[in-house]
């Protein structure tokens, strides 16, 4: 009987330990949304993209985006045409967005503990070859084990060599956007 009890007990004990494993390293995200939305008098366009990848290291803090382009989507077809396009973003010849930084605060994230916790980001965004300092706060949430991610906040379109001086996108498109950042993580 004591054997029986025992060969039930190591694996239920094996099995919550691997279970409730603390969350440490790199942590990766396969499916990260990002958004931006452009709010004009005339128009207001939201774009989303769910293939971005990105990692984070839960020692250091170090923190990378990749952004594929043309996989944002778009409510109308002509706005996602005209946002590849040449005179826009020309993903063709500029195809990944990448942000680079770190999470500055990282040590007053207990990933052993769930709870909501109060970040700190700054690095540098490249987009279409340009390369500007980027900060924001944010957040990230343990819960059960897992790690998740959230932020927003504003790029200026000149900053990286997108502007309008005249015609519909002069007026159509804001001239600062809004990101909103959201990633599920995993162990590596």
């Amino acid at each position: 009987m004591k054997m029986l009890i025992y060969l039930f007990l190591v694996p239920v004990v094996f099995a919550s330990l691997v279970a409730f494993r603390p969350v440490a390293g790199k942590l990766i995200s396969k499916n990260a949304h990002i958004s931006f939305f452009s709010h004009t008098s005339l128009e207001d366009i939201t774009a989303n993209n769910y293939k971005v990848v990105s990692t984070l290291e839960t020692t250091t803090g170090d923190v990378v985006y990749s952004v594929p382009m043309q996989s944002f989507e778009f409510e109308k077809a002509l706005m996602q045409e005209h946002y590849n396009g040449k005179d826009f973003l020309n993903t063709k010849s500029f195809p990944k967005a990448k942000f680079d930084g770190k999470v500055t605060n990282i040590s007053t994230v207990n990933f052993d503990k769930d709870g909501v916790y109060n970040v700190e980001v700054a690095g540098n965004m490249t987009i279409k070859e340009t390369i500007k300092p980027v900060s924001a706060k944010g957040t990230i949430t343990i819960k059960e084990g897992k790690v998740s991610a959230y932020t927003k906040f504003n790029l200026m379109l000149a900053d990286y060599g997108i502007a309008f001086k005249k015609g519909k996108p002069s007026t159509n498109i804001a001239k600062e956007i809004e990101i909103t950042v959201h990633a599920d993580y995993l162990s590596e």
